[in-house]
C-alpha cells in the first residue's frame, strides 16, 4: 500500500477570491475526486485549525493499493484540472509518499 500525502499553503488573495474561499474550494474539489480509480483506498482533505508558522493550510492524506493506482490518479484528467487550479492559488507545497 502507498500513503500520498501532500499539504499546501495559501495565497491571501488568488484567481478573484480569499484565502477561505479558495481553501472551501480545494477541499470540495479534492473531496469530490474520492474514490475515482481502481486502487483507492481513501481519500480526506482537512483544512489546518492553526495558523502557526510552521502549519500547512490543507493537507491530502490518501492511500492507494499500489503504485500504479497512485500514478493513475495523477495523470488522471479529472486531479489534474484540480492540481493546476491548485497551483495557481497556492503559496507553498510539501509532499511524501511510502509504501507500507
Amino acid at each position: 500500500m502507498i500513503k500520498h500525502i501532500v499539504m499546501w499553503n495559501f495565497a491571501d488573495q488568488a484567481e478573484g477570491a480569499d484565502k477561505a474561499a479558495n481553501l472551501a474550494t480545494v477541499q470540495a474539489r479534492l473531496t469530490a475526486l474520492r474514490g475515482l480509480v481502481d486502487g483507492m483506498r481513501t481519500l480526506e482533505v482537512a483544512i489546518g485549525t492553526d495558523d502557526l508558522e510552521h502549519s500547512y493550510d490543507l493537507v491530502l492524506y490518501s492511500e492507494f493499493e499500489t503504485a500504479d493506482a497512485l500514478k493513475a490518479y495523477a495523470t488522471h484528467p479529472d486531479h489534474v484540472v484540480v492540481a493546476e487550479f491548485i497551483g495557481k492559488v497556492r503559496t507553498a507545497r510539501a509532499a511524501f509518499d511510502y509504501e507500507v
